[in-house]
């Protein structure tokens, strides 16, 4: 037996991490001499801007250019159409038309959000639903939704069917 397989392994603890061999090189020292071959103009290059101090080289400097957060647009509040996918207090819902529910369910049925999402129709989770009145709808339905357009309500009812506002 060598003497390596009688001694207990060493525990691992925070005084024994270390980064993997070769993850870590050491920082290079520029402009200290000729024989460190970063000497002289320590990797700058002859001449032009990018060697003198205080030279524009950072992640955002464009040449130039006029920078990418000039270019961009200038929001103004919630009121212009400009400012549309930044709005605060913009509601987001998801849409489901008559002419889905006509073709999904059958006469008679309680149209939940639940059997809504199994049939393929307002997936997105958290988004409240939308009835729309595009289509023509010819069965009496009890819809559940978080709201009904105005048309939509009309067309269901004139259906037999109920709009029953489901609270978020």
């Amino acid at each position: 037996m060598s003497p390596d397989e009688d001694a207990k392994p060493q525990r691992i603890g925070l005084h024994s991490l270390a980064p993997a061999p070769g993850s870590r090189r050491p920082r290079k020292r520029v402009g200290r001499g000729e024989g460190s071959g970063t000497g002289k103009t320590a990797g700058r290059g002859q001449k032009g801007a990018g060697s003198r101090s205080g030279s524009k080289r950072r992640a955002r400097f464009e040449g130039g250019q006029m920078p990418i957060h000039m270019r961009m647009r200038k929001l103004r509040g919630p009121h212009m159409k400009k400012s549309m996918p930044f709005e605060p207090f913009r509601t987001h819902t998801q849409p489901v038309n008559i002419a889905s529910l006509e073709s999904r369910f059958d006469a008679g049925a309680e149209v939940t959000i639940e059997l809504m999402q199994a049939n393929g129709l307002g997936t997105r989770k958290d988004v409240p639903i939308k009835v729309l009145a595009n289509g023509e709808l010819s069965k009496a339905l009890t819809v559940h939704a978080h709201a009904f357009s105005a048309s939509a309500k009309e067309r269901i009812e004139a259906a037999g069917g109920t709009c029953k506002l489901v609270e978020r």
